[in-house]
């Protein structure tokens, strides 16, 4: 039996949370009927999800349209989680530093299945993805953060994440073949490191290495992104892989 057949399972509260979701990416503003049919729920259960929200303050009807959106009141949520996360207050000196070192931008992200998230970060004037923020997600396959995570687990735990994603290329240039990706994440575990290029974004060089927990499993990955029109691959692993491998050490530790 799944969770979602369990007796405890409530599934207004499922309803709810299936609408938010819909707000993603470019649809930023949704009529009734597009909720509706993003959420797959029927319009009568749409009606009583958005004026549930509504009511409670987050969602809102966009000012002479027929269209809701998103409130700042979800933010709470979002600060209340980064306030309470021990590991950000302690990582963000150890990402200003190293931000300061090289004068570029600097993330500290963890592993949620088959996504990373980025739960802080230290921005430069390089910053190549300004649409790119805390909470933010992208697929682990293709990331230097998550690839250094995924190294640090076992392998039957790496091969389940790596089944259970959605291995759709977001550049020309994203590795989607397993084995090849088997080979990235083994290379990772042997140099304590991953950088990757123009996998997530073009233009984008990222290096990372884990932050291993008490319990000897990656808790989270400090990574570095730079442009590639300024950087190397070879460049940025013979300059920073070391800083970086030195910050997620610390980290570790603190975390025990």
């Amino acid at each position: 039996m799944s969770n979602a057949d369990s007796p405890l399972f409530v599934n207004a509260i499922a309803k709810c949370f299936k609408v938010l979701d819909v707000f993603d990416g470019p649809k930023r503003q949704m009529t009734m009927v597009e909720i509706a049919q993003e959420s797959g729920l029927d319009r009568s259960a749409a009606q009583r999800m958005v004026f549930t929200l509504e009511t409670l303050g987050y969602l809102g009807r966009v000012p002479g349209t027929k269209t809701y959106a998103l409130t700042s009141r979800l933010l709470s949520f979002s600060y209340n989680y980064v306030r309470s996360h021990e590991l950000v207050s302690k990582a963000m000196p150890y990402l200003q530093e190293l931000s300061t070192t090289f004068n570029e931008t600097v993330n500290l992200q963890e592993l949620d299945h088959t996504e990373i998230v980025l739960i802080a970060r230290v921005v430069s004037p390089h910053l190549l993805n300004v649409r790119v923020a805390v909470g933010s997600r992208l697929p682990t396959f293709c990331t230097a953060s998550g690839t250094a995570i995924l190294a640090c687990l076992p392998a039957s735990h790496r091969d389940r994440i790596l089944s259970e994603s959605d291995l759709v290329p977001l550049t020309p240039h994203t590795e989607v073949q397993r084995k090849k990706l088997i080979a990235r994440i083994e290379q990772a575990a042997l140099k304590g490191y991953s950088v990757v290029a123009d996998q997530a974004v073009i233009g984008d060089i990222s290096l990372a290495a884990p932050v291993i927990g008490p319990d000897g499993l990656p808790r989270a990955a400090v990574n570095i992104s730079v442009p590639s029109s300024r950087w190397t691959i070879e460049t940025v692993e013979r300059k920073m892989a070391k800083h970086v491998q030195a910050a997620a050490r610390a980290l570790s530790v603190d975390t025990q």
